[in-house]
């Protein structure tokens, strides 16, 4: 399996969720990504899965979804090599 993004340390505090990915600290208001995650409670934003890709982050009591490219900004392309680029 291809692995896009390595994520680690989510946490959520004051309305922000904070991550690591590939090495980088991120940090994004949950109400820019998602109503869904803006208004949930704390037990329902704990309650999440990465994909084993890296490629998203899934909330499967909220039914919500983010990618990890989104949250960057990027898009992976078809035949996109990064060692290449």
């Amino acid at each position: 399996m291809k692995k896009y993004h390595f994520v680690k340390d989510i946490h959520f505090k004051d309305g922000m969720i904070h991550l690591v990915v590939d090495g980088k600290s991120i940090s994004r208001k949950l109400s820019e990504l998602s109503r869904k995650l803006a208004e949930a409670s704390e037990k329902e934003l704990l309650d999440f899965e990465i994909s084993p890709s890296g490629y998203g982050i899934h909330w499967p009591a909220l039914d919500e979804d983010i990618s990890i490219d989104g949250l960057l900004g990027i898009t992976h392309m078809p035949g996109f090599n990064r060692k290449s680029a």
